[in-house]
């Protein structure tokens, strides 16, 4: 998901919530089991802000979460670790507490993004519903509570783990006879990872990494980071029979033209996404928006690398 809406979401949360910047509060403990309500945590002495969001879709289950903390200075917050409390409802006391920890967006001397660091926490939300999720960053000068929702529903519109992967006859350098202006807009061009087809992948049994994102038309550069990362995950895995594919998002590399077909089948309706498919041709893994090398390469490693 892009973030170049970060300072309107942060108004606009402010204004709903009543109220942004410093707390009147009285301070005290913000453990969850203090008996606070999770406004009353929010309301504690420090900054009073919304969470920017960098992903938007959730379905019941282990639930993958990333997200900015930006203070009332509207500086990016890029402590270690977040203590993270979930709840029903503001008025109710969170019935759930673990960390978020930091991620790097992109990878040194590549692309760069509006924010260099998001956090990421894993939630374990079985049911439908609407959640609030505060973020705490750990340490610091001022303590920065960040509220916002998390809203799970039953289905989303993306793939999903188990689902199959479409036999997407995605574009290559064979395909284009080398035409890098239909393959890729990222400077330079990222031929490792324009190789391969999916549909082509899934005809081999090979097992693949996809993702779709954008390098030049991302309005925040959240995805010409995120295709560095998958070149540099690439080359990790090298020889491992691994393949690793990037799809551009627009048709005809313009978004004035809309999304094109290749992002339909895997019902995408934002960007970057990034899928892990077996060599059954079974998507393991899923990830909306910005990943960090360490993140994806673990998730390789776990379910696609042979051991």
């Amino acid at each position: 998901m892009r973030l170049r809406l970060a300072a309107a979401l942060i108004v606009l949360s402010c204004l709903l919530l009543t109220g942004c910047g410093g707390s009147g509060g009285s301070g005290g403990s913000t453990a969850a089991g203090g008996g606070k309500t999770l406004e009353q945590l929010w309301r504690a002495d420090g900054d009073d802000v919304a969470v920017v969001p960098g992903t938007q879709n959730y379905v019941p289950g282990n639930v993958r979460v990333s997200f900015l903390v930006i203070d009332s200075q509207g500086r990016a917050v890029t402590l270690p670790t977040a203590r993270v409390w979930v709840s029903d409802a503001l008025d109710r006391t969170p019935f759930l507490e673990t960390e978020a920890k930091i991620e790097r967006i992109g990878i040194p001397g590549g692309e760069t993004a509006d924010a260099t660091h998001i956090y990421v926490v894993h939630l374990r939300l079985p049911r439908v519903g609407k959640y609030w999720l505060l973020a705490e960053p750990d340490g610091g000068p001022k303590k920065v509570q960040a509220l916002g929702n998390v809203v799970v529903v039953k289905d989303d519109s993306p793939l999903d783990v188990g689902d199959r992967a479409p036999a997407s006859e995605t574009p290559t350098l064979a395909s284009t006879h080398g035409d890098m202006s239909v393959l890729t807009t990222r400077t330079p061009p990222d031929r490792r990872l324009l190789r391969y087809s999916v549909a082509g992948s899934l005809e081999a049994h090979a097992p693949f990494v996809v993702t779709f994102a954008t390098p030049k038309f991302c309005s925040s550069r959240l995805c010409g980071p995120m295709v560095d990362v998958l070149d540099d995950v690439a080359q990790t895995f090298a020889g491992t029979g691994v393949r690793f594919i990037h799809v551009e998002v627009y048709a005809g590399n313009d978004p004035a033209n809309g999304y094109n077909r290749w992002m339909r089948p895997w019902g995408l309706e934002t960007e970057p996404w990034t899928f892990l498919v077996s060599r059954q041709g079974v998507i393991v893994a899923r990830f909306e928006g910005s990943v960090s090398v360490e993140e994806l390469e673990a998730s390789v490693r776990s379910k696609l690398a042979p051991a």
